[in-house]
């Protein structure tokens, strides 16, 4: 499984400015970073991943607390169908576990969004967290260098979470 040594050796390849944070309690989810580091859900980013005609496998970056609409998914990419990846999936064609995907080291093939209205809100320095593929660190980055290297095609795609979920 890719981890923070893994996002760390590429970033340290590229000279990328960066840092990864040892978290104050374990995280099964990379929804649980903005209560984990006492940050805004604004500065604390997802991947999440879904299969799009059976086949296709897209990650999309959205902003914690949010989820992408999967209607704008599905138009971005020019899918029919589209749906959350089972976590065998995430976790075999990513090599990260389901609930702590990077937005980094993503499989060549795999199409990558982020939400257009979170990159709109970050200056090009702000630094953002996201998930490092293990429960107890997380990576900040610049938010231009992250774009930058994520290849991250930026759509608008997301929604608020319905309370409860």
């Amino acid at each position: 499984m890719k981890d923070a040594l893994a996002i760390h050796r590429l970033l340290l390849e590229r000279e990328t400015q960066h840092e990864i944070v040892r978290l104050p309690s374990q995280i099964s989810s990379a929804v649980e970073l903005p209560s984990v580091l006492g940050l805004p859900p604004s500065r604390c980013m997802v991947t999440r991943i879904y299969a799009c005609d059976l086949w296709q496998l897209v990650a999309v970056i959205v902003q914690a607390g949010t989820e992408p609409n999967l209607s704008a998914v599905r138009e971005a990419v020019g899918a029919l169908v589209i749906e959350p990846a089972d976590v065998d999936t995430v976790n075999r064609e990513t090599d990260y576990s389901a609930e702590l995907v990077a937005p980094l080291l993503l499989p060549d093939s795999m199409t990558v969004l982020v939400d257009q209205r979170f990159v709109d809100r970050l200056d090009v320095d702000d630094v953002v967290y996201t998930a490092t593929g293990e429960g107890s660190t997380a990576l900040g980055i610049r938010s231009f260098d992250l774009w930058a290297l994520s290849g991250a095609k930026p759509v608008n795609l997301a929604r608020p979470l319905r309370s409860g979920t």
